[in-house]
This record gives structure tokens, sequence and C-alpha cells, in this order.
């Protein structure tokens, strides 16, 4: 397949300290190696995303680097085996976007086996409305289920409900039949947080009030947490006997004040998600489920898309809380 001598990308570049990202023409040949030349179609803004490109949290230590830590698209070269021009992909993670160029291109170049076929029943667009964050969820829903948290042990709380995770977190346990609590500090999300399938919502800063008691009125059979901090300190209090809690973010902070008392007074596991080197027979098994378990109809209505020279400004947005749902990059737009 054909490719031209030069593609558009978001680039970030450091000038003694100061980060800065643009949209450029960058020659083929400045791709890092990899076994497998894609063509680009689209791509997603994620939390670690808009870290990146704001250059909060030091996610990007080497550049100049090209963001975004997922994509879907064709491949145009491969020599691996386990690919041909043609074959549809898509990528999450294996440090894309941080450590090796990743996804806000139009060409992309890595390992074969970072690389998944598009999964049955998804085009690429759905796929990257899926992104990173939507894997996330699915794989924060497989956790709660495998520590035995079914729906009738009670009502799951999501927290950061309007963030990416949080969206198809709400979507997935409410279409799997669980009684779902949706935390936001939002008062205009209360209306679209119901629409994805929440039947509580719950005021951030309830969440967030200080409190000198160890434990609290058990409310929580399970929770999947994006925020972290005095969020996940209060969620632990209000867990009840058995209850499961899983950690995925720190929007709220990265530290933890709580005590033992959750897990040796109730048998509370508290599990941490990662999903950036999750292995491929699980992401297999994620993907497989978002495809057949997401309300699809409900994606699309929940999904804006963005051009590359977008991002700098969604990426503001979104770590200043301004945004909700799911934000797919057309890197050919």
């Amino acid at each position: 397949m054909p490719y031209p001598d030069l593609f558009r990308a978001l680039v970030l570049e450091n000038d003694d300290g100061d980060v800065r990202a643009s949209v450029k023409e960058v020659p083929v040949e400045s791709l890092p190696d990899g076994d497998v030349l894609v063509s680009v179609a689209y791509s997603s803004l994620n939390y670690k995303d808009a870290l990146a490109v704001t250059n909060r949290g030091k996610i990007v230590r080497r550049f100049p680097m090209v963001p975004g830590i997922d994509f879907s698209g064709a491949v145009v070269e491969s020599k691996s085996g386990r690919f041909k021009p043609g074959d549809q992909v898509v990528l999450t993670g294996w440090g894309i976007g941080e450590e090796h160029w990743g996804g806000f291109a139009q060409l992309a170049q890595v390992k074969a086996e970072w690389l998944l076929p598009l999964p049955e029943g998804l085009t690429l667009k759905r796929a990257m409305a899926i992104g990173t964050a939507g894997l996330t969820a699915m794989f924060c829903v497989m956790a709660l289920e495998e520590h035995r948290v079914r729906p009738e042990s009670g009502p799951v709380l999501v927290t950061g409900a309007t963030g990416g995770v949080g969206c198809v977190a709400v979507m997935l346990l409410s279409k799997l039949g669980y009684r779902v609590a949706a935390s936001t500090g939002k008062a205009d999300a209360h209306e679209f947080l119901k629409s994805l399938g929440a039947q509580n919502i719950i005021d951030r800063r309830e969440l967030a009030r200080p409190s000198d008691r160890p434990l609290e009125s058990g409310r929580w059979a399970g929770a999947i947490d994006s925020v972290g901090g005095d969020a996940l300190a209060a969620v632990l209090r209000q867990m009840q006997r058995d209850g499961c809690a899983v950690a995925v973010g720190l929007a709220g902070g990265a530290e933890l004040h709580t005590t033992v008392h959750p897990f040796i007074l109730r048998g509370v596991s508290l599990v941490g998600v990662s999903s950036g080197q999750m292995p491929m027979e699980r992401r297999l098994t994620a993907w497989t489920r978002l495809a057949r378990e997401l309300p699809m109809d409900t994606l699309d209505r929940l999904t804006q898309t963005a051009r590359l020279d977008e991002v700098p400004t969604l990426s503001q947005k979104m770590i200043d809380g301004q945004t909700r749902g799911r934000i797919v990059i057309d890197v050919n737009a």
C-alpha cells in the first residue's frame, strides 16, 4: 500500500522545560523502529493524553514525542507474519504516546505484538470511541466480577462518572444488571448520567468531605474509582462487608489517607487496574465483551469527534474537568 513521504502529527517538543504541542508535517523516516507500519484512522483523547499534552504529571520524558496512547487503522507494511497490508488493527497501551510515538498522527510504526485485529462487530471509529478508557472500564468490571460482586450483591458506585472510564463503566454495569450510583461534581450532568444507566447521583463533595471515622455505614458492594485521594478514602469507609473497590485513576490526588479497618473488619478488597501492560489474552476477552455488551447507540451519543489541531485545547478542558464522555480524534480531518 502506498504512503506519503510526509505525514501530519501532533508533536510535543521540549524547549528548556517549555513543552509545546503543534501539528507538523513529519518525514516518514522519523518514525521509530517497529515491525508494522499502520495508516492511522482514529485515536482518542484519554486523561493520560491530556496530562501529556499539557505537561502535567511527567507522562512524557523523551522528546520529540507524538502523544496518543491508542489508535485504530489499517496495516500498510508488515515484517510480521501476524499481519498483512490492509488488515484493520487496534492498539492500546504498551507505552505508545509516552515512550514510543503514538496515535496522534496519520502514520504509526509499532511492534507487531502490541497490535490486535479489529474486534469483530466494531468499526475503526467505534473502537476508538471505546479506546483505552473504555477498555479500562471493562477491566474494572471484570475485576469486580472476579471478586464476587454480583448485581444482587448491592449498589456499585462509579466516581468521576462523566469521564471516559466512568461513562463506559456506568453503561456496562447498567447493561449487566447492576444498580449504579454515579458520583460527579457537575450539577448539569445528572440527567446525562441517568441516560447512561445511573440510578442515583452522588455529589462529589459528599465523598470529598473529611471524616475522622475509620468506618461509615456500608453502602457499596463495589466501586470503580477514577478519582483517588479523598474520594477513594471515603469509598473505602463506606464499603459493605466483602465489597471490592477498583482503583484506576488519580484525578483527585495520588495520596490515600485511610486505615486498615475496612480491610480487617469488613474484608474489603482494594484492587488496582493498569491497562497499559495488560496481557494480550485478557485484552482479547475484554474487547470481545465490549463488542458484545456495550450499548453502541448510547456510546455514539456520548462521543464527539475532533481534529488533531483541537487536541491541545481539549486536553486543557479535560484537565479542568470541562469535558464529558468520549472524544475520538480523526487524525485525517
